[in-house]
Order: C-alpha cells, then sequence, then structure tokens
C-alpha cells in the first residue's frame, strides 16, 4: 500500500468518526462501525480469526478468562493487543487493563482506542512491562501528517518490529520535549527561569531578577516562535498567491445569496476584484485547518464590503469575514458575538488559529446533530 493511498484512507476515517461519533452510544457499535474499518485500513484482515483475533484471553494471575478485544498476529506471531471502549469513554480511566494484559502475553505493542483517540503503549523503560505513557497518541480529528507517517509503520505490509521500537524511544522523548516547550509558551515556570538568568543573561537568579525577567523571557519565547513560524508561511503563501488565478468563479451565482445574508454591505458599481491580501487571508486560514478539515471544503468568496471564506462553499456556513480598509484591517468571526480582531499583515490571522478553529469546530458539530 502506497503512503498516500494509506492517507486517504485514513482522512476517510475520521470523516467517518465526525459523521457518526453522536450516534454511538455502545462499545460494539464503536468496535463494529470505527475501530475495525480504522484496523482494515491498515490492511489487517478483520474477518481472520487467525490475524485479527476477538476476544483474546490473556490470563492474568489468578484471574483466568481475562480478555482483550483483539489481538493481531502478524507472520504468525502475536504482536499487538486493542483494548477497545466506546467513543464517550475517557481513556484515562482504562489504561490499567491494558496494563495488565500487555505482561502475560508476547505483544510487543498495545493499543487503547475509543474510536477516536488510538495510544499506542511499549515496554521502553522496562522490558514485558508496557510503559505508563503512550509512545505515540493520534486523534483522528485532529489528524497531523506526521502522525500519518508514524500510523503508516503499522500497517500490516510494512510492519517490522524493531523499526517501530527504534521509532516509539524517539517518539517518546520528542513528545516529552514538545510538552515542555508548550507548557513553558503557557506560563515559563521557575526552573527554566532560572536556567535562562544562568545560560543567557548572566545574572544572579534572585527572586528579584526571576520575577522582572519572567515576562521578557515567556515574551521572547513566544515572540521567537511565532516568527519562525510567520517566516515559513511567508514563503508558503507567497508560492500561493503567486499560483492562484484572482477570478470572479462562483461570484456571479451567489451574488444573491450574499446581498440577501448581508446586512452591512455597501453599495458600490465597481467590479469586485479579488486582491492577492485576500488571497493571502484565505490561504491563511486554510493553513490553520488543514489538520482539522479536508482542505477541500474551505472555500472564498468576495464580494464589495468584505471577503468570506467558508465551509462547504456554503454562505451561512462563513467562517470569518476579512475587511481591508485604509486606516484598519479586521476579521470578523462567525461565533456567539460576531467577535472582530484588528491585524496589520494577513499572515496575521494565523496568531487567531484556536479561535478560527472553535468556529470550525461550532459548524461542524452543527452539521452532525442535524
Amino acid at each position: 500500500m502506497e503512503k498516500d493511498e494509506f492517507a486517504q484512507k485514513i482522512r476517510t476515517i475520521a470523516k467517518r468518526v465526525d459523521q457518526l461519533k453522536d450516534s454511538l452510544k455502545t462499545e460494539e457499535a464503536t468496535k463494529n462501525s470505527i475501530i475495525m474499518p480504522f484496523f482494515q485500513s491498515l490492511g489487517y484482515d478483520i474477518f481472520n480469526p487467525l490475524e485479527f483475533i476477538p476476544e483474546y484471553t490473556a490470563d492474568v494471575g489468578i484471574k483466568k478468562g481475562e480478555k482483550v478485544d483483539y489481538a493481531i498476529v502478524i507472520n504468525g506471531k502475536l504482536q499487538i493487543l486493542v483494548e477497545c471502549k466506546a467513543i464517550n469513554e475517557d481513556l484515562n480511566n482504562h489504561d490499567s487493563q491494558l496494563f495488565r494484559y500487555f505482561g502475560t502475553t508476547d505483544a510487543k505493542f498495545g493499543i487503547l482506542t475509543n474510536g477516536e483517540e488510538y495510544r499506542f503503549f511499549t515496554d521502553l523503560d522496562n522490558e514485558n512491562k508496557m510503559d505508563s505513557e503512550p509512545f505515540l497518541t493520534i486523534h483522528l480529528g485532529l489528524l497531523r501528517d506526521s502522525q500519518i507517517s508514524e500510523l503508516f509503520r503499522f500497517v500490516k505490509d510494512n510492519f517490522d518490529e524493531d523499526s517501530i521500537s527504534s521509532s516509539a524511544s524517539q517518539l517518546k522523548y520528542t513528545n516529552q520535549f514538545r510538552d515542555y516547550l508548550t507548557s513553558q509558551l503557557k506560563s515559563v515556570d521557575e526552573e527554566y527561569v532560572r536556567f535562562i538568568l544562568s545560560k543567557v543573561f548572566n545574572q544572579r537568579a534572585t527572586q528579584t531578577n526571576i520575577e522582572q525577567f519572567t515576562p521578557i523571557i515567556q515574551a521572547g519565547f513566544v515572540q521567537a516562535i511565532q516568527e519562525e513560524v510567520n517566516d515559513k508561511l511567508s514563503s508558503a503563501l507567497n508560492s500561493s498567491v503567486s499560483s492562484t488565478p484572482i477570478t470572479q468563479s462562483s461570484k456571479a451565482e451567489s451574488k444573491n445569496d450574499e446581498e440577501s445574508e448581508s446586512t452591512d454591505e455597501k453599495p458600490d458599481d465597481g467590479e469586485i476584484v479579488t486582491t492577492p491580501a485576500e488571497i493571502e487571508a484565505y490561504t491563511t486560514v486554510k493553513i490553520i485547518l488543514r489538520d482539522q478539515l479536508d482542505e477541500e471544503r474551505v472555500f472564498y468568496r468576495d464580494n464589495k464590503s468584505y471577503f468570506n471564506v467558508l465551509l462547504d462553499d456554503n454562505i451561512r456556513k462563513w467562517i470569518l469575514r476579512v475587511y481591508f480598509r485604509k486606516n484598519r484591517n479586521w476579521i470578523e468571526l462567525h461565533d456567539d458575538t460576531d467577535t472582530q480582531i484588528d491585524f496589520v499583515h494577513p499572515i496575521d490571522i494565523y496568531k487567531n488559529s484556536e479561535k478560527i478553529k472553535d468556529v470550525v469546530a461550532h459548524l461542524t458539530s452543527d452539521d452532525s446533530s442535524k
């Protein structure tokens, strides 16, 4: 199976989760509707009890007849145990069950899942004893390209125990470091401030210096990350703007819709012109949403007073509107209060990624509830 083909299959499963999760009330429904198709997309024959074994017996100490939901056998060797929960279950409450099973079998990997989230475990810390923390966590609603690459290792035809174990070690420590950096972005702790004071500023870690430099260090940390992201985005956006034709497609057919939906449109007899800045704003939003939505679901429609970014090319499901004026640029979010946020350059819209993702999450949840 080629990686592109696999990525498409996984994204299809992710869409299926989004469509069905509100209607799945039991573990059995979750297994049949989502989990089994997920492993089928990995190339396993889910209807072959010699390869994909349901209700596998994993006796635990004096407890006999303990069963794990699925065991996966590859080339005649038990390799993976899978413990399943209903899609509305919090996985934090269930990892101990898989932990017990792991030590009584020859399986090298354990997967705990509720159909939407998949946690991958192995025995990096102590051989034959499952680690307390997963080396890989995949949430299908927030799927990233890097995660697809790691998941591709678990495709049946690609499966290599040694390769995955080696990768797992690197992933574990990379994720721990990433989580640490993320926590520092939100709130720099005193230990980190002491380190920077001594290594960067050559200052003593007095209480006065700690209080003085904490906001400086946090601001510098955030600024460095933002500038790095902005540099990469600028390169991508410039390429996109230069290659994106500025056309009037969809405008004529949507003009009446937009006029009926809009109450703040200014009368103007001039032709609608989509500017490079508007295309840059649109591309920024697509980049923000790339891990949340299929990019083909994000559209734009221009009109005389503002630039619309839409979900599913539906004017009633606008995500945000972009306004460019001589003295002010701003976006208006499709939330409960039509929040307005000023920006200088279109790329600055990226700073509001979480708010934009929240709007889309609300719009897609409205769809699934209908």
